[in-house]
């Protein structure tokens, strides 16, 4: 009911004002399992289909990707689809040359293990309108598939997994660092630039520190609404976790100030733990050893317990070792990070395009 209401609300107030052009942009690359999941929520918007289009910015997958979401988009005729070359391979090469296409007066950003709710392109235009941010989006609502993937749910959706990134379980509407994927005004990215071609990861964080720099507001609603599929082995989420920490290296580089101590937390982590095991012939590392790994395993219990009591006993099987991974592969990436990029000091460009 309340769902048809807002749409009729909406189709109301077409009448009086047209709906804004949108682009959803989509980079992907070897999604064939999830894409006809996720690019078939995005064309399924309530929104009007005539002012939206979606332009996949496909990384040459070399899978079956490409005939699905032909497939896809022959099931809704009525929405304009693209599929644009991105030979980058990566997230911000990928979005930076759908932009280059996209003819909406807002952008709006969907990821390919997402599904986003049929209102989701609306909210977005309808948060965008009565806020007046450069920037707005939703809660990262994960899934979890299997008895790990429900733990990397649960802990990536905690402070102690992690830290203060709010959307992963911020309640209700608040103005914020950073949101899940986003969606901005056309106008935006003249102003401010396209996203960092550097960064494999991060690079939506690095363009969210950019904006609010140059004095832009970005603002997290819960009425945005979508579902992240969370990594569902320990080696796809090691490997996930330790890129963020090592690329996280270069948008200090480039942005000092945009750390937080927060940031720093894995890392020393893993650096107290490594210098008591190099330490160990001596009294003094292997005591700094052993509290580092019993102040850390306390902590790592306590949360897993507190989570486990809310949500299952059943996931404390899984937990501590969840949490363990997000922790060390952070730490363990940022400080790789340091080694590799320790000549870049000065470099604060990189191959910003």
């Amino acid at each position: 009911m309340s769902a048809t209401f807002n749409q009729n609300a909406r189709m109301q107030q077409a009448s009086e004002k047209p709906f804004p052009m949108v682009s959803v942009l989509m980079p992907i690359r070897n999604e064939e399992k999830f894409i006809a999941n996720s690019l078939g929520a995005v064309l399924a918007q309530d929104y009007p289909p005539e002012r939206f289009e979606v332009l996949i910015a496909d990384g040459l997958s070399t899978d079956n990707t490409r005939n699905v979401v032909a497939q896809t988009a022959q099931e809704h005729p009525g929405v304009s689809v693209t599929i644009v070359d991105n030979p980058g391979q990566i997230v911000p090469t990928g979005l930076n040359r759908a932009l280059q296409q996209a003819k909406g007066e807002i952008i709006v950003r969907v990821d390919g293990h997402t599904i986003v709710e049929p209102n989701y392109v609306s909210e977005c235009v309808s948060a965008l309108a009565r806020t007046g941010a450069d920037n707005v989006g939703g809660r990262m609502n994960a899934l979890g598939e299997g008895s790990f993937g429900q733990a990397v749910m649960l802990a990536t959706s905690s402070p102690f997994g992690v830290g203060g990134a709010r959307f992963h379980y911020a309640e209700g509407e608040e103005w914020v660092d950073t949101v899940y994927m986003g969606a901005w005004p056309r106008a935006v990215f003249d102003r401010i630039g396209n996203f960092d071609e550097e960064l494999v990861r991060n690079q939506d964080d690095e363009f969210s520190y950019r904006l609010r720099k140059q004095g832009g507001k970005i603002f997290l609603s819960n009425k945005i609404q979508s579902q992240y599929f969370s990594r569902s082995s320990a080696r796809t989420l090691w490997r996930q976790y330790y890129q963020y920490g090592y690329w996280k290296v270069r948008v200090m580089q480039k942005h000092p100030s945009q750390m937080r101590l927060r940031h720093f937390a894995p890392p020393l982590l893993v650096s107290v733990v490594i210098g008591g095991a190099l330490l160990m012939p001596w009294r003094f590392g292997r005591r700094l050893w052993l509290y580092a790994l019993a102040v850390y395993s306390m902590a790592n219990l306590a949360a897993s317990l507190w989570i486990a009591a809310q949500h299952g006993l059943r996931h404390f099987r899984w937990l501590p070792a969840t949490f363990a991974i997000l922790h060390f592969s952070y730490g363990s990436g940022f400080l790789a990070g340091l080694v590799k990029f320790a000549r870049r000091w000065t470099d604060k460009e990189g191959s910003r395009k």
